[in-house]
C-alpha cells in the first residue's frame, strides 16, 4: 500500500509543526494536510490525525461544509515511501505484517470520507498522487487549481488504488474510462480532469482558496438538516433500485417537514429575505 515517492529532503523544524491543521470559521472546517517539505506525503500519524478530524467536523453543530486542502505546492502526492522503505512508515515490512494480522478500516479516511454526512470539498492545490488521489475522489465536490494534477500512479509503483479508487473512478467516469486511468497509471492534467468530470472547476491557483471557501460559505447557507439527508440519500440511492430509493426519500421528507428550518425555509421564501436556518 504506497503510492508516489516523496523526494523532498526532511526539515527538521517543519517536522515539529502539525502534519494536519484543523480550524472552523463561518459553518467551514478547513482541514489542511500540512507536510509541505514532503508535499504532503501521509504518514501513520497524519492519517490517524485526519481520521479524527474528519470525525470530529461531522460531530459538530458549528460545522455545516469541510474543506479538505494541502499545503504547499502540492495537495499530496501518496502516502511516504521514504519512510517505507527505510523500514518505518505506512507500506514497511514490519507495518504490512501488523495491518495483516489486525486489519481494521472502519476508522481510515477513505472509509471515515465515504460516510461523512457533512458535504465535503477538496481543493486541489496541486498534485494528487495514489493515496491523496483516491482521497481527492472520495470528496464530495474537487475543485483543483489550473495547474494541479490527478496522477492514478499506483500500477507504476506495483500495487491497485488501495483506498476507494477502484470503487470511485468506475462511478465517476464510467468503467472504460476508469480502466484506461487505472491500468496505464496515467497523469491528467486540471483540463484533462474538468473534461472526464472528475473536478467541478478549475481556477487560477492564486484563487483557488477564496473560490473553494466561496462555494463551501453558499452550501453552509442553506438548510444543514436537508444538506446532509440529500448526501445520505444521494449515497444509499448509488445501491438501492428506484423504487426502494424513494420510499427512503419520503420518510426523509417527512421527517424534514416537521423542522424548525423547513418553517424558516418557507416563511423566508414567502417575505423574500435570506434565511436564518439552525440546524433543528
Amino acid at each position: 500500500m504506497s503510492e508516489t515517492l516523496a523526494k523532498a529532503p526532511k526539515d527538521a523544524g517543519a517536522e515539529t509543526a502539525p502534519e494536519v491543521l484543523y480550524e472552523v470559521a463561518d459553518g467551514i472546517a478547513t482541514i489542511t494536510l500540512n507536510r509541505p517539505e514532503r508535499m504532503n506525503a501521509i504518514s501513520g500519524p497524519m492519517l490517524a490525525k485526519l481520521s479524527q478530524d474528519l470525525l470530529k467536523a461531522n460531530a459538530d453543530p458549528k460545522v455545516r461544509v469541510i474543506v479538505l486542502t494541502g499545503a504547499g505546492r502540492a495537495f499530496c502526492v501518496g502516502l511516504d515511501l521514504v519512510d517505507a522503505t527505510q523500514g518505518s512508515g505506512i507500506g514497511s515490512a514490519s507495518q504490512a505484517q501488523s495491518v495483516s494480522v489486525n486489519l481494521d478500516l472502519r476508522n481510515t479516511p477513505p472509509t471515515i470520507l465515504f460516510n461523512l454526512d457533512k458535504p465535503t470539498i477538496c481543493a486541489l492545490n496541486g498534485a494528487a498522487a495514489g493515496y491523496g488521489l483516491d482521497t481527492a475522489l472520495g470528496c464530495d465536490i474537487r475543485i483543483m487549481g489550473e495547474s494541479s494534477k490527478l496522477a492514478a500512479a499506483f500500477v507504476k509503483r506495483g500495487v491497485v488504488p488501495e483506498s476507494g479508487g477502484t470503487w470511485l473512478l468506475p462511478r465517476l467516469v464510467g468503467w472504460s474510462k476508469a480502466a484506461e486511468l487505472i491500468f496505464t497509471g496515467r497523469t491528467l492534467s486540471a483540463a484533462d480532469s474538468l473534461a472526464l468530470g472528475l473536478t467541478s472547476e478549475v481556477v487560477p491557483d492564486a484563487e483557488l482558496q477564496a473560490r473553494a471557501r466561496a462555494v463551501a460559505a453558499e452550501i453552509a447557507a442553506n438548510a444543514p438538516l436537508a444538506v446532509q439527508s440529500a448526501k445520505r440519500l444521494m449515497r444509499m440511492g448509488m445501491e438501492e433500485t428506484f423504487n426502494d430509493h424513494v420510499h427512503h426519500v419520503y420518510l426523509q421528507f417527512l421527517q424534514l417537514v416537521r423542522t424548525q428550518d423547513f418553517r424558516e425555509g418557507m416563511t423566508s421564501f414567502l417575505e423574500k429575505r435570506p434565511a436564518d436556518f439552525h440546524g433543528r
